[in-house]
């Protein structure tokens, strides 16, 4: 086996970057929000040592890795909209019970004038 050629190596970063993206992506999806949390790290380790001036043979991999993460945006904007459906459902939910509930404390008023 042959050592990676220095072009390959330069882009291995770039590579792992996209990778990293696909991880993000998946676990959105998943609404991981846990694993999420954890890659954050990973994400400044992958980034620190990057140069300022990326190859031009990383552009591709750079472009794809902004799409892939602006999808893993979109999904975490579609959990949080779920969320906010949901809480908003149980406090109109925890509204009515309520409502309910005070009905049934109340004694019924009979009608006299029968």
């Amino acid at each position: 086996m042959s050592a990676p050629s220095a072009s390959a190596q330069a882009l291995a970063p770039y590579e792992a970057i996209v990778e990293h993206a696909e991880l993000e992506l998946e676990l959105a999806g998943a609404g991981r929000l846990d694993g999420l949390v954890e890659l954050a790290a990973r994400w400044t380790a992958l980034t620190a040592h990057l140069p300022a001036v990326p190859p031009a043979a990383a552009g591709p991999l750079l472009e794809s890795a902004q799409l892939i993460h602006e999808r893993a945006r979109i999904e975490l904007l579609r959990l949080r909209e779920s969320v906010l459906a949901d809480v908003a459902a149980t406090s109109r939910g925890r509204r009515a019970a309520t409502g309910y509930a005070g009905q049934l404390t109340r004694r019924p008023r009979l009608d006299r004038s029968a």
